[in-house]
């Protein structure tokens, strides 16, 4: 936690400003400007609530703290706050009368998930982000962090659009890549000019001056900032460059593997590099696996014990390279089909021009490479959560075959694959997320939690998701039932509850199932 800069937090002030210059947006004002049409306003019948006083009743919850499940138990809801926890299976305040009851029994109740690191879109990919909502609610995904979801005023517009709950859209919380990052000078004024349409900075690996700059004016205005230490500029301005001079979040791999490098300084590059070419940016990225200082060696714990005393935080985001391993496997997954867009679908597919597409001669060496690499990768992650540092989840989803929410349900196997056991997965997926978003706004932790007081983000899945996470994926898990003999899909997420108003998951999935086979149509 970053205490030193919490006197510099937004004023009411500020957020009045927002909302003024919101009123004056609509989505036809700022469609041209993301080049992604806005979510259409929620239908009649899109999500029930919110009420009076909702009763979940009977229920078994993991309340996101780490804590071990509990219950059955109650959860009563009153608008969109949690009223009370407690009381169910017979016990006190079990028979309270509600104005609308969900029986939860034989299912398990978590805080809604989310998802760190999202992009919406856009042509030719998806020209509609109400793909990409559905798709993040219907995985349980009740928060969302654009790094940006789209252009600045359009991602403005519809995170008020979602607070107000005038669409189907998790919340969202809108940080921008910032302009003028030419000078201090400009970067500085730049942010200034836009405090009041954002809630953070993406930045890259600027220059060092640029970098404590932007990030210094950033946490003036609060605001919070992750970066992309992309491989241009990392030699100038690695991961711990950057927590150094006040970062917030590192997401992806970028900048910690060019902290830890062993016998250079710059990574070793094959004499016929070339940065413009993806296949080279994204394979030769996995051969710094054997270039840094060994797992649990001096200069490995140093590292981390820096950043935890920095108080970053890590969102690996490890699930948007993972077809790196075994690019057939992730080609080839069951949900493509019925719910990955065909337009999405072509963009995936070996491109020199869509970003992400680089498999333009992917190898055995490639493959195996990244296998190297996300084993130390795994190591790092989880020696940070054992010392105690933050780690969060993210999906950068629509590229690289990670559809949306489909992404995230992997992002959660790939913590557990990492060393987290299932209740350290779901604390970073939902408490750890709340605490980084919340760090830098005027309000305390409001979600991430199920607990008295905060607001009604929740999901109900009826499998037990500690038993095996793939049951969270948003069409479940394969299963045999021995009963019958019969294979069969279970799990899934069945409830997906934001703000107090209760979405049916399963019709969400099946929304976008039509958008599917809408686009297949119009292609005979």
């Amino acid at each position: 936690m970053k205490n030193r800069w919490r006197s510099l937090l937004l004023s009411s002030a500020c957020l009045g400003a927002a909302g003024a210059f919101l009123a004056g947006l609509t989505p036809v004002h700022i469609e041209a400007q993301a080049g992604l049409a806005p979510a259409p306003a929620r239908g009649a019948g899109e999500g029930l609530g919110p009420f009076n006083r909702m009763v979940i009743r009977n229920v078994m919850i993991i309340d996101g703290t780490g804590g071990p499940a509990f219950g059955p138990t109650n959860v009563t809801v009153s608008g969109n706050r949690i009223q009370s926890v407690g009381g169910g299976g017979g016990g006190r305040g079990g028979g309270a009368p509600a104005d609308h009851e969900i029986d939860g029994t034989g299912m398990y109740l978590m805080p809604g998930f989310i998802d760190m690191h999202v992009h919406g879109g856009g042509a030719p990919k998806n020209d509609e982000v109400e793909y990409a909502y559905k798709l993040w609610l219907a995985s349980g995904v009740t928060t969302v962090r654009g790094v940006a979801l789209g252009g600045g005023q359009f991602s403005a517009s519809e995170r008020a659009r979602s607070e107000n709950n005038e669409i189907v859209a998790p919340r969202i919380f809108n940080y921008q890549r910032p302009g003028g990052t030419d000078s201090p000078e400009t970067a500085r004024a730049w942010v200034r000019q836009n405090v009041n349409m954002i809630d953070g900075l993406k930045i890259g690996a600027y220059d060092p001056e640029v970098m404590a700059a932007v990030i210094d004016e950033a946490h003036k205005n609060g605001l919070g900032t992750t970066a992309h230490l992309q491989q241009s500029g990392v030699a100038q301005m690695n991961a711990i460059d950057a927590a150094r001079v006040g970062l917030d979040t590192v997401p992806h791999f970028y900048g910690h593997f060019e902290s830890l490098l062993k016998d250079t300084v710059v990574q070793a590059w094959p004499v016929d590099m070339n940065a413009n070419d993806e296949q080279h940016r994204f394979g030769q990225v996995a051969r710094l696996w054997n270039q840094i200082y060994e797992p649990g060696s001096p200069e490995w714990k140093a590292y981390l014990q820096e950043h935890l005393e920095l108080g970053t935080t890590f969102d690996p985001t490890m699930t948007i390279y993972s077809a790196g391993r075994d690019v057939m496997r992730m080609r080839e997954a069951d949900y493509h089909d019925k719910y990955t867009l065909p337009s999405l679908m072509d963009y995936y597919t070996p491109s020199r021009q869509n970003h992400g597409s680089y498999w333009y001669d992917w190898t055995t060496h490639d493959e195996i490479a990244w296998r190297n690499f996300y084993q130390v990768w795994f190591k790092l992650v989880n020696d940070y959560k054992k010392m105690g540092g933050r780690v969060t989840t993210g999906s950068d989803s629509g590229f690289i075959y990670q559809t949306y929410g489909f992404g995230y349900t992997l992002e959660l196997e790939m913590l557990q694959e990492a060393g987290f056991n299932p209740l350290e997965v779901i604390q970073a997926a939902t408490m750890n997320g709340a605490a980084t978003l919340s760090e830098w706004r005027a309000n305390p932790v409001e979600f991430g939690v199920v607990k008295s007081g905060k607001l009604a983000d929740l999901i109900l899945v009826d499998q037990n998701p500690l038993q095996n996470l793939k049951v969270l994926y948003a069409n479940g898990a394969v299963r045999l039932n021995d009963a019958n003999g019969q294979v069969e899909r279970v799990g899934g997420i069945k409830w997906t509850i934001k703000d107090g108003i209760v979405y049916d998951a399963k019709q969400l999935l099946a929304d976008v199932a039509v958008m599917v086979e809408k686009q297949k149509a119009a292609r005979k």
